[in-house]
């Protein structure tokens, strides 16, 4: 299944880095959002990108998380060309991404996150 048949996004941007979210449509879905949304699966998903760093932020009251991605924007916004690499284009290339069917899943940090605050 895609991303994007669970949860919605927005996103923001501020100089060289953009500030995604993804958030559930049912409260029930959060835990497969924590379970596969993963640091490392953003990588990978946005890897032509070359993220910099990046951070989880998990905000279970609202069911979603909230990624910042560090050197994401070719320099910043207001200086790149390429108005691809904006937010909210890479916010819809994120909701693209394959996730397993709803399983229950606790929500944790997984082994590939770089950062998870809470």
């Amino acid at each position: 299944m895609i991303l994007r048949e669970i949860a919605h996004s927005r996103a923001g941007d501020k100089g060289n880095t953009s500030n995604i979210s993804v958030i559930a449509y049912r409260p029930e879905d959060y835990a497969l959002l924590c379970q596969e949304v993963t640091v490392a699966r953003i990588r990978a998903q946005l890897s032509q990108f070359q993220p910099g760093l990046i951070r989880r932020y998990e905000l279970p009251r609202l069911g979603a998380l909230n990624f910042v991605l560090e050197g994401v924007l070719g320099g910043g916004v207001t200086r790149s060309l390429a108005l691809d690499t904006h937010g909210k284009s890479l916010s819809s290339f994120v909701l693209e991404m394959e996730i397993p069917a709803p399983a229950a899943a606790p929500c944790a940090a997984g082994p590939n996150s770089e950062e998870v605050i809470r």
